[in-house]
């Protein structure tokens, strides 16, 4: 976990469609994730010097093959979960210490281990854009957590312990000198950031870490970071609970995660976790968090790690973990499948299908979906997964990279069919999180509109959005690419806008009688606008009119008044570029009203570390 100071609470959801349950996800800034330590007396082997030393595609395809080490000295520890209720910035620790009920691993037998050498700390000064003001940032606040070294000058992080970072910065255990580290790219679905530092001190004797196989239940894992608590290295032991699809709190998707029993506390994220061979088998990343259960961390395995590395090499930049696109239902039922004329014991339901997916174009609401790359799908969703496992369809899809063609066995009104499609990241309608810094903004008389996102949810308060703009927002697939839920938040009193003062979070769908597509379009159609009235509609037919001459007029001396630099952003300065059909532009065209939800399982509980 990163340590923040602030308590952040996000809803996590899965790789395929928007729906997320209400959930206090712990999302550190700096010091993030709580981590496990191995058993101490199996981790004295030094570890290599290797540049990028991670486990090829072909290893991270685990289906048939075992991989387990030799070794299988559990060495479990009874931990106690920290019981931190959230992200702790730099500095907010002093005071009372904390008590912890785990046992303290006797440091005298790896202190001087090879591969703690190669595990930082973390500074980062975060500068976040503030969603409900969107001209403008917020407070920096700075936070600590950990990363580790993977050789070529590169280190690996969480992706949240960077988020919005302004300044990062690095420490090697026993120095006090702090490098300024470049974020070279961060993937937000694997909470996942790379990093690199160019100072030739920083790597002097650095020894890189190397990657091992995925690990197996009960198999011993430690972990090792900068969590809340002290300055040095901590070192924390554990063994492995599970390994299966996880859901993942930052990126709110789904990807395969490790299960460990140790504590994972603030600071602890982004530092790797090892095995009895010293070899890192992922990167401490959060934890869960219930009145129900203690001792739940997760760790992002090393196969997550090796796809996101490649991704990078193969792209020089982080394109993303695509996904089929298609909503699906489980086929449990026998009566169900007999009526799908479904033969066997086997397939999922295609229930809603994405528009922005290729899938679309090759699959059908009814399909019956049976076979990925030729692995056979069960009843239940699920695939074989190493000797005498199973494990969530959608770890095949994220398997692939985009622009990988996927071949599906399907079945079509009771006969066996082979499609092929091509796999690409999801196109959110409501986003989770904004890159490239601030979000689009364009205030027209007034009245300030911006695209819907999930941080600006967040900081409006559910309950000041809308039953009806959230469950839009919770609940739709996107039409096509670019489209967004275009809202007005806010109207910033002026005589041009009386009687509309009071209006906010309201979603905007036409003007002047003409569908909006995004924000960029609604710049277009104002700018373009010839008549003397500009009539905004609002859902619920709710309408706004001003006139065009007066409000344009009115804008430098509203912009003046609230101290405001421009009345839009920088991004809706360029010209407007049409790259909607005309099928899909008419006004007859709903966007966002495809409905989905979320049938799977729940994320209560989920704390970012």
């Amino acid at each position: 976990m990163a340590v923040a100071a602030a308590i952040c609470w996000f809803s996590a959801g899965t790789s395929l469609y928007s729906h997320r349950l209400s959930t206090p996800l712990f999302i550190p800034k700096a010091v993030h994730q709580n981590k496990k330590c191995h058993d101490p007396s199996q981790l004295k082997k030094a570890v290599g010097k290797q540049n990028f030393l991670w486990r090829s595609k072909d290893e991270s395809h685990l289906a048939n093959k075992d991989g387990r080490s030799s070794k299988n000295e559990t060495g479990r520890s009874q931990s106690t979960a920290f019981k931190s209720s959230g992200q702790q910035r730099k500095g907010a620790g002093k005071g009372a210490p904390f008590e912890s009920k785990e046992p303290q691993v006797e440091t005298g037998i790896i202190e001087d281990a090879t591969f703690l050498n190669a595990v930082v700390k973390v500074f980062c000064t975060h500068t976040a854009p503030d969603y409900s003001l969107p001209w403008q940032k917020q407070r920096q606040f700075a936070s600590t957590g950990s990363a580790f070294m993977i050789g070529d000058g590169k280190l690996l992080t969480n992706a949240h312990c960077v988020e919005h970072g302004t300044q990062v910065k690095v420490k090697r255990r026993g120095d006090d000198t702090k490098y300024v580290a470049k974020v070279l790219a961060r993937g937000v679905e694997c909470d996942i950031a790379l990093l690199s530092v160019e100072s030739e001190d920083f790597w002097k004797g650095a020894e890189p870490l190397r990657f091992g196989h995925l690990p197996h239940l009960q198999d011993a894992v430690t972990v090792v970071g900068y969590p809340l608590g002290g300055d040095t290295i901590s070192v924390t032991k554990g063994v492995v609970s599970r390994v299966e699809v996880t859901s993942y709190a930052h990126g709110s998707s789904e990807l395969l995660g490790i299960q460990i029993d140790a504590a994972i506390n603030p600071g602890n994220s982004g530092g790797p976790a090892f095995n009895d061979d010293g070899e890192c088998i992922g990167v401490a990343f959060q934890v869960y968090r219930s009145d129900d259960v203690e001792n739940i961390g997760y760790v992002i395995p090393t196969t997550v790690v090796s796809h996101f590395l490649e991704d990078y090499e193969r792209n020089g930049k982080y394109s993303g973990f695509p996904c089929l696109g298609v909503l699906l239902q489980k086929l449990e039922n026998p009566a169900l499948r007999a009526c799908l004329r479904v033969p066997t014991n086997e397939g999922v339901l295609v229930r809603k299908i994405e528009p922005t997916s290729d899938v679309s174009n090759v699959l059908k609401e009814g399909d019956v979906i049976v076979s990925f790359d030729g692995v056979r799908v069960g009843s239940e969703g699920t695939v074989p997964f190493r000797s005498s496992e199973r494990i969530a369809f959608r770890y095949l899809i994220s398997q692939k990279f985009t622009g990988d063609i996927a071949e599906l066995g399907i079945i079509r009104a009771g006969e066996f069919l082979k499609v092929q499609a091509v796999l690409k990241p999801r196109v959110h309608l409501v986003p989770f999180h904004i890159e490239g810094g601030q979000p689009s903004y364009l205030i027209v008389a007034g009245l300030v509109f911006t695209p819907l996102s999930e941080p600006l949810i967040e900081g409006e308060c559910e309950d000041t959005i809308g039953l009806k703009l959230l469950t839009k927002a919770r609940y739709s697939f996107a039409k096509f690419q670019g489209e967004q839920i275009v809202v007005l938040s806010q109207v910033l009193a002026n005589e041009v806008n009386i009687g509309y003062e009071d209006l906010s979070n309201e979603q905007i769908l036409k003007v002047n009688g003409t569908r909006i597509r995004n924000i960029h379009h609604l710049a277009h159609l104002v700018d373009s606008c010839k008549d003397k009235y500009l009539v905004l509609e609002f859902e619920d037919n709710f309408l706004v009119v001003l006139e065009r001459e007066a409000a344009s007029s009115a804008s430098s001396s509203i912009l003046k008044d609230y101290g405001i630099p421009a009345e839009r952003s920088s991004n809706l300065l360029e010209p407007y570029i049409d790259s909607i059909g005309p099928d899909e532009a008419t006004d007859q065209h709903e966007f966002g009203d495809s409905p989905v939800s979320n049938s799977e399982f729940g994320y209560d509980g989920l704390f970012l570390a």
